[in-house]
């Protein structure tokens, strides 16, 4: 008979705890499983599964294959809509963007009142998009609202705003920088105090102006910063629903349907739920790839000094 020693039995015990997952894990494990796949998996399964037939809501799905996905191709109503998407996405991440770099730069400066000043500044971001919603539809009235009473002080004509299909989208997107441009600003101030002070020490013992300092040392090292703004607004812009639906329901006409509006009226209004659930599928896909390449930007941006 062996007689095992207890450094042996000490070096057997660490191998089989850094082996395979032991059974006992299971009972915690099994339970954030089975709520990622009901949550996530299965719905979006399903939605796939939809979106190879024809369904309309009060009849029997039929299997229609890719005939939903044909049909996407000559909607032109579609194609209007990811125009109104991507347009409306471009300008609600750059016009935050610029803004909120400069209040961060402001705000990062030494002046008084500063703690006070970024709470009221990040308070827009706070509000509920229905109430934000609201309250801007009064503003934007073409007789009573707040905004035309104040271009007109300037002489400047009244504007129909969101009642107008050439200006509608631009007032939308004028609500999202009012709402949003906070975050970019908390974000790329983050980066701003997380930054070295020798390069511009470097900087300044060299002659390096205010602009150049700007542009060869603090734009390189908040870029990374900056690209993660752009990735979180880019994807809350791209499935934006409740502000323009409250605001504008897509109108006039369909000037401001984007994407999840119009899959929103096919599912729920026209209740074509197998070609609905193809539209999603396929705006699915558009978050992803666009995600993916954001990322890939995301990891290009290197932290330069």
């Amino acid at each position: 008979m062996s007689v095992q020693s207890p450094a042996m039995a000490s070096v057997q015990t660490n191998a089989n705890a850094s082996g395979p997952l032991r059974p006992g894990y299971w009972p915690f494990i099994l339970p954030a499983l089975i709520l990622v796949a009901a949550v996530i998996v299965f719905p979006w399964l399903f939605t796939v599964g939809m979106s190879a037939n024809a369904w309309q809501v009060g009849s029997a799905p039929r299997f229609v294959g890719l005939e939903n996905y044909i049909r996407l191709v000559g909607d032109t109503r579609f194609w209007e809509s990811m125009w109104h998407t991507l347009t409306y996405t471009v300008l609600s991440v750059v016009a935050p963007l610029i803004l909120g770099t400069l209040a961060a730069l402001v705000f990062d400066s030494k002046m008084p009142l500063r703690g006070v000043l970024r709470g009221i500044f990040v308070m827009p971001m706070m509000a509920t998009p229905v109430a934000v919603a609201l309250v801007w539809t009064m503003m934007f009235h073409p007789q009573l609202g707040v905004l035309n009473y104040l271009l007109s002080l300037v002489g400047i004509p009244a504007q129909a705003w969101i009642f107008e299909q050439g200006t509608v989208i631009p007032s939308l997107v004028l609500v999202e920088t009012w709402q949003w441009t906070p975050l970019i600003m908390l974000i790329v101030l983050g980066g701003l105090a997380s930054m070295p002070r020798e390069p511009f020490e470097g900087a300044e013992i060299d002659g390096a102006n205010a602009w150049q300092k700007f542009r060869y040392i603090t734009l390189p090292m908040i870029l990374p910063f900056m690209m993660i703004a752009v990735i979180i607004r880019s994807i809350d812009a791209l499935k934006s629903f409740d502000i323009i639906y409250a605001m504008t329901q897509g109108g006039p006409g369909t000037a401001s349907e984007t994407i999840n509006l119009y899959l929103y009226n096919v599912a729920f209004s026209y209740y074509d739920i197998g070609y609905g659930s193809a539209i999603a599928v396929v705006f699915f896909i558009i978050i992803i790839v666009m995600s993916l390449v954001l990322l890939h930007l995301r990891q290009r941006a290197k932290w330069n000094t």
